[in-house]
């Protein structure tokens, strides 16, 4: 196991502490979701939670989580979640978050919001003092049009790409959509003005700015795993 992997881990571990018997649960996508889940397929199998069910946030999820034999439902099913975990791409002291390179930022917004609380896992390296000064902020698009969002990205100061699959054709999201990686030379300055800019235009289902949705972060550290807690909203 690399280095990264071990503290991911060690923060899977602590998260799952939040989870309790009986609950439904969001279960988040990327590498260090993926520790989650290996995390709480072990504690079932072992006996030590009981009557868990998950919401996946995306395909890859759901086929990762019945692997591991975690039994599933939907948010047709389990409109309300008790909990969400999930993994981040950027952190701030503030609890902002950045998320979507993995591609799921859509489902994964719309699980959020749907659990009565989210804990964010991540190592050192996801924390930041500012968005977008490490990882670019996804913008999920509709493809019909995709190009005419360009010009109003590059006014709002972005520099755009449009994200394809190790064949070289445009990434489609799990909801049909394309995903546009804007990166900014200084990092995101106002992260709620670029959302509500971003939120208003018609094409742009979604973004990967996370702000006031997550209620703790534990991060994997060399020194051991630490919670921080989202500030008083």
């Amino acid at each position: 196991m690399s280095d990264a992997d071990r503290l991911k881990r060690m923060a899977a571990e602590r998260a799952v502490e939040y989870v309790e018997d009986g609950m439904v649960l969001g279960l988040g996508t990327g590498s260090t979701a993926r520790h989650v889940l290996e995390v709480l397929a072990e504690r079932v199998r072992a006996g030590a939670l009981r009557d868990i069910v998950g919401v996946p946030t995306s395909r890859e999820t759901g086929r990762i989580a019945r692997q591991l034999g975690l039994e599933l439902t939907d948010l047709e099913s389990e409109p309300r979640l008790d909990l969400t975990i999930d993994g981040a791409d950027e952190v701030t002291s503030g609890l902002q978050l950045v998320k979507g390179l993995g591609g799921a930022l859509l489902w994964e917004k719309i699980v959020a919001t749907a659990s009565d609380r989210l804990i964010i896992v991540v190592d050192e390296s996801k924390l930041v003092d500012r968005l977008g000064t490490k990882a670019p902020l996804p913008v999920e698009v509709v493809p019909f049009g995709w190009t005419t969002h360009l010009a109003y990205l590059d006014l709002l100061g972005a520099k755009t790409t449009l994200r394809r699959d190790p064949e070289g054709n445009p990434f489609v999201t799990d909801g049909g959509h394309y995903l546009l990686d804007c990166r900014f030379d200084e990092g995101i300055l106002e992260p709620e003005r670029l959302e509500r800019e971003l939120r208003q235009r018609v094409g742009i289902v979604e973004t990967g700015l996370f702000l006031g949705l997550a209620d703790a972060v534990v991060v994997g550290a060399e020194g051991g795993a630490r919670v921080m807690t989202a500030p008083e909203r």
